[in-house]
């Protein structure tokens, strides 16, 4: 519902900052009372666009608080309506008989999200843009703020928005030929339809790869470090996290529970799962940490099946990943449908590691280790951990740049029917078939790009993406 849509609008508040003590607190007020509101609690004469101070009452006229007051009004807000901005004290006492205060002069709390929804609602942003605003709020990494302030400035929606430009020339052609059949020329014998739809396919699978990066740059990875027990999996979690996360000591399974710890790999933000060491359990308490290191292997993005020096026999690195252990052959079964026994863990989500390469006193044992697709390390001594850290980046197909926006999978789902409805139209006007083939694939086309920038959205979706917000923004 928009203000100006002809229907009563309620008028939110919520506390915008976080929870806790803190040297200033805000409470944002939106919609049509909220002038009204603004002067009953912090006095009449608010000017638009001016900072001014005030003291904060209740209805009785006892002060609760003094600090600023800011009114935008509408449409020059962020939600499109009237906005007062109270920056009080940020003692959560305070802030909470504040905004008792003004529920009671007439707001009623804002569900989370619900100021950015509005924006959206009263064309301040779009979908894309409202999304990034989230992402902002959230994002784990320098790359990740900045990727998300590019979707907020409208960088990932002015692509869409060419895409789209072009595939509206292109519907407006194909149309006007079917409506004009007796035309000397035939339109879409000529060869143009294809070529311009070849255009579009080419623009979508550009945008398509780097929101695919977005997303990666928005959600991150997960990485699960598996093997043996004492091959080194805790130590390389505290290498990798520059953090003393896992305890370490020489007793097999010290490690029973998953240990989480987040890390940022040049831009790439990764949950790192730390999991119990996989052999035939003692007792109960092992036996679960080993069944929820085999179902975090089978979940991540990549897995880590890591191995070491000092459990190496005679046989080639290849034998030794998943031989006469009975757990590695079953992290083989959970993470590749063709693996067999005492067969090499094959799979496109691992990445091989052979640790404690310190303890070893072969000069070969490094070309040796990478000949054969592990990648060497040691977790003792750092070395070989930064080669390991870009490995992880090139498995999670990531590459840093500049220009990245953050995005997220429904985007790309979105564009991927879109490069599919795409390639079926070119499909049909290189076969010359019917125009109104052609020109209801394109139509689809444009639906799905509707989808990504809020166009075409369902209140349901619409929903989904506000529910995710927090109270106050």
């Amino acid at each position: 519902m928009t203000a100006d849509g002809g229907q009563d609008v309620d008028t939110i508040a919520a506390v915008a900052t976080a929870p806790g003590q803190a040297g200033i607190g805000v409470i944002r007020v939106s919609g049509p009372a909220a002038r009204a509101i603004g002067e009953q609690v912090g006095g009449d004469g608010l000017r638009p666009r001016r900072v001014q101070f005030r003291s904060f009452r209740d209805g009785e006229g006892e002060v609760l608080d003094t600090g600023l007051v800011l009114y935008f009004a509408a449409p020059k807000s962020f939600t499109g309506e009237d906005v007062v901005e109270f920056q009080g004290h940020g003692g959560p006492v305070v802030l909470q008989m504040l905004l008792d205060e003004i529920l009671q002069a007439g707001a009623r709390i804002a569900r989370p999200g619900e100021f950015t929804e509005r924006a959206y609602l009263n064309g301040k942003l779009d979908l894309t843009q409202a999304e990034a605003v989230a992402d902002l709020i959230a994002g784990s990494s320098e790359a990740a703020v900045r990727g998300a302030n590019r979707s907020l400035s409208g960088a990932f929606s002015e692509r869409v928005g060419e895409i789209d430009a072009q595939v509206v020339a292109l519907r407006v052609f194909v149309e006007a030929a079917i409506d004009f059949p007796d035309e000397d020329v035939d339109l879409l014998a000529e060869g143009q339809i294809e070529a311009q739809v070849t255009e579009i396919i080419d623009a979508l699978t550009r945008l398509e790869a780097d929101c695919a990066q977005g997303v990666i740059l928005r959600d991150g990875i997960k990485l699960a470090l598996v093997g043996a027990p004492n091959v080194g999996k805790s130590s390389l979690l505290n290498r990798l996290t520059g953090e003393s996360r896992a305890i370490v000591t020489d007793i097999p399974g010290t490690t029973r529970d998953l240990i989480r710890a987040d890390l940022n790999l040049g831009g790439l933000p990764v949950e790192v799962v730390d999991t119990a060491g996989l052999r035939q359990a003692s007792d109960a308490v092992e036996a679960e940490g080993v069944k929820r290191a085999l179902a975090e292997a089978s979940s991540a993005d990549i897995v880590l099946v890591i191995t070491a020096v000092d459990s190496l026999t005679e046989q080639s690195f290849e034998e030794t990943v998943a031989p006469e252990i009975p757990d590695l052959t079953a992290i083989a079964e959970v993470l590749s449908d063709t693996a067999e026994p005492n067969q090499p863990v094959d799979s496109e989500r691992i990445i091989l590691v052979l640790n404690k390469i310190d303890l070893s006193a072969d000069s070969e044992l490094t070309g040796r280790a990478h000949d054969a697709g592990y990648q060497p390390v040691s977790a003792e001594t750092g070395e070989g951990v930064d080669a390991l850290r870009e490995a992880i980046r090139v498995k999670a197909g990531f590459t840093a740049r500049s220009n990245l926006f953050t995005a997220r999978k429904r985007h790309l789902l979105a564009l991927k029917e879109a490069l599919l409805r795409a390639e079926s139209a070119r499909s049909l006007a290189a076969d010359t078939l019917p125009g109104e083939l052609v020109a209801e694939e394109l139509r689809a086309v444009h639906r799905s790009l509707g989808e990504i920038v809020g166009e075409m959205s369902s209140d349901a979706l619409l929903g989904e993406i506000f529910a995710n917000f927090c109270i106050g923004k």
